[in-house]
């Protein structure tokens, strides 16, 4: 159960860094509260699954889901850049991932 926290957790990331660019700094009043909210669904799913996994590679999972998810969200919703090594280095983070999910005793 915790790795379906963690997940989430991830997930929620995700969204609360997407929900930042479209709070426009916080100015945008629906984008802003949506965000809030995904920043303390975020920490909420991660205490939850810290109650068992080690907290180094559960923050590193967590991190790595958000920044993955929140890379590939922005080339589709915002047309950021994308390039060869941008990939690499993005696969580069789903391969730690999947390496510490791996070796966790859990």
């Amino acid at each position: 159960m915790e790795w379906i926290y963690l997940v989430t957790a991830g997930f929620f990331e995700v969204g609360w860094a997407i929900g930042l660019k479209y709070s426009q700094g916080f100015t945008k009043m629906l984008p802003s509260a949506i965000t809030v909210a995904g920043m303390v669904a975020s920490f909420y799913f991660l205490s939850l699954s810290l109650k068992s996994l080690p907290l180094g590679n559960a923050y590193a999972i967590w991190t790595g889901i958000g920044t993955v998810g929140t890379v590939v969200l922005g080339i589709i919703l915002f047309k950021e850049p994308i390039n060869v090594m941008r990939i690499i280095c993005i696969a580069l983070i789903v391969v730690g991932i999947v390496g510490l999910k791996l070796i966790s005793a859990d």
